[in-house]
């Protein structure tokens, strides 16, 4: 392997995550760190602090990984929109069991997620991409999600064809193709670094209508 990679290596700052801090809710947690990853974006310190690596299961079984961004929390689960025929679309009608990773290096934090994942309501869907710019609800309505096209050129020209459609439109509906899904978490890690590589993990396993907190060796 091409490169010096032993060198690559960064010390983490002596702060960690303690249980008093993290308290028993796991969705609080969430929220305060999602909130603090957003400021840090404010303040330009942070890229794209709602990118969230999601990880599907096909039909043969095999995993699939792809990024997607996290678009807010709705009733105890983690939303995200996309096409509902893509591949990830298709695993998740399939078997909705999934898992999702948020990674804030820069905050030296990073959240681990597995549940399941359900279709976000329709009207949920539609105040979502009501919201959108323009350009992206036409995308939304050009691009076949995950299947072959020629070329950029027939990417390109099945754009103009979808502007042209809604030229006199001033609201661009949603396609019944592409919408929301949350997942809803049956575990969450909330992974902090710290020196020397002994990293603080704290688990939260749902238990009935509450979490069991547990700590796990880094």
């Amino acid at each position: 392997m091409g490169g010096d990679w032993a060198r690559v290596r960064r010390e983490y700052a002596d702060v960690g995550l303690r249980e008093v801090d993290a308290g028993a809710d796991p969705n609080a947690l969430l929220e305060r760190w999602l909130a603090e990853a957003l400021a840090a974006f404010d303040a330009g310190a942070l890229a794209e602090p709602n990118a969230m690596a999601l990880a599907t299961v096909g039909p043969d079984g095999a995993p699939s990984v792809r990024t997607v961004l996290l678009k807010g929390l709705h009733d105890g689960g983690l939303c995200f929109y996309t096409n509902y025929d893509s591949r990830k679309g298709h695993d998740l009608a399939a078997e909705p069991r999934c898992a999702a990773t948020l990674l804030w290096h820069e905050l030296q934090r990073q959240v681990r997620v597995e549940g399941r994942a359900h279709r976000l309501p329709d009207e949920v869907s539609d105040a979502y991409f009501a919201s959108r710019p323009r350009p992206a609800q036409l995308g939304a309505w050009a691009s076949p999600q995950s299947r072959p096209v020629a070329d950029r050129a027939a990417l390109e020209q099945a754009y103009a064809e979808v502007e042209e459609r809604f030229a006199d439109r001033p609201e661009v509906p949603r396609p019944r193709h592409w919408g929301g899904w949350r997942v809803v978490p049956e575990r969450m890690e909330f992974w902090h670094g710290r020196p020397g590589r002994m990293h603080d993990r704290l688990r939260f396993t749902r238990q009935g209508t509450g979490w069991q907190r547990d700590r796990l060796a880094p």
